[in-house]
């Protein structure tokens, strides 16, 4: 089977894959298929440089990133004799949505417009429902931590962890269990106070301080968003301002009323 084959099939099943191929120096036009876990396929003309580039590629990949990176002939880093193109084929970064809330639905149908792939998940199974929530793409009636048992491997920095309850008992352990993920984005809703009794029931159950520094919460940025249409924007655009590394009013960082009255 050729590279081009093997790289068909990944697209289609929405397998994470990278394409590396050297686009300037010896060797221009050759190709390696870089598959996480796998051996890689095809060479880029010199083995260091196909064990550097392909280390390389599984981290681009991890991240979503397409870029040119310059190597020396035998993959010798702060060098530019060659430049090699790492094109990322990554599956779509996942949303776990906790809690079949008003507010679900509106952050499902924002999600997808963002490519993400959403799964919503309850344990009440008479609010989680295709009739509620159309747009997910996975409905999910069960605890959050055997979700996240499930699934949790997988998460990375591209996804994001959404817990939208108000209930210790649906809350608690769905942040316990995205805090031992490697999700990039992990935030919980609820007024200051709700925050408050919050963090000091994960503290209970042994979460330490710099862990809970890995949740946003109150959840979103600080825009003034009352439905769940606005509230829905003002998660997303906290996960796509984290993610791109730019400086915006997180709620969690600020101080006052959330739901402030427009004069």
């Amino acid at each position: 089977m050729s590279i081009f084959d093997v790289l068909s099939d990944a697209l289609a099943t929405e397998t994470p894959i990278a394409l590396a191929t050297v686009v300037e120096g010896p060797n221009a036009g050759s190709k390696l298929l870089v598959r996480p876990g796998e051996e890689p396929l095809g060479t880029l003309g010199q083995a260091d440089l196909d064990r550097v580039v392909t280390r390389d590629a599984v981290g681009e990949l991890a991240a979503g990133i397409t870029s040119v990176r310059n190597y020396g002939p035998n993959g010798e880093a702060r060098q530019d004799e060659v430049k090699v193109f790492i094109e990322s084929f990554a599956a779509p970064p996942q949303m776990l949505i906790f809690g079949a809330v008003d507010f679900t639905a509106a952050l499902c149908r924002v999600a997808k417009v963002l490519g993400y792939r959403v799964t919503v998940c309850d344990a009440r199974p008479v609010f989680a429902t295709r009739q509620r929530f159309p747009l997910a793409d996975d409905l999910v009636v069960d605890w959050p931590h055997r979700l996240l048992d499930k699934v949790g491997p997988d998460l990375g920095p591209r996804d994001a962890v959404c817990v939208l309850t108000h209930d210790p008992k649906f809350d608690v352990p769905a942040v316990i269990g995205a805090l031992a993920t490697k999700a990039g984005y992990i935030g919980a809703m609820g007024s200051r106070r709700t925050t408050k009794e919050r963090a000091d029931r994960l503290r209970a159950e042994g979460v330490t301080d710099a862990e809970l520094e890995r949740v946003y919460g109150p959840i979103g940025l600080d825009i003034g968003a009352r439905t769940p249409e606005e509230t829905a924007i003002s998660v997303c655009a906290e996960i796509i301002a984290l993610r791109s590394g730019r400086t915006a009013p997180f709620l969690s960082g600020t101080e006052g009323d959330i739901h402030r009255t427009v004069e």
